[in-house]
């Protein structure tokens, strides 16, 4: 059970930045699927108010 803790240990300590990646990959994918919904919601409100307008 040390082994296999301490190969991950190794294994994180020699690629940091592919852990910095995929952590900043995941950031980028949830703020893109924020501000789609954002993009959305904006959007829709707008047309709402301009179609709502006698």
């Amino acid at each position: 059970m040390e082994e296999n803790s301490s190969s991950f240990c190794c294994r994180h300590l020699r690629d940091p930045c592919r852990s910095f990646g995929q952590r900043c990959s995941r950031l980028v994918k949830e703020q893109r699927a924020r501000f789609y919904i954002l993009r959305r919601c904006v959007t829709m409100l707008v047309c709402w108010n301009e179609c709502g307008d006698p």
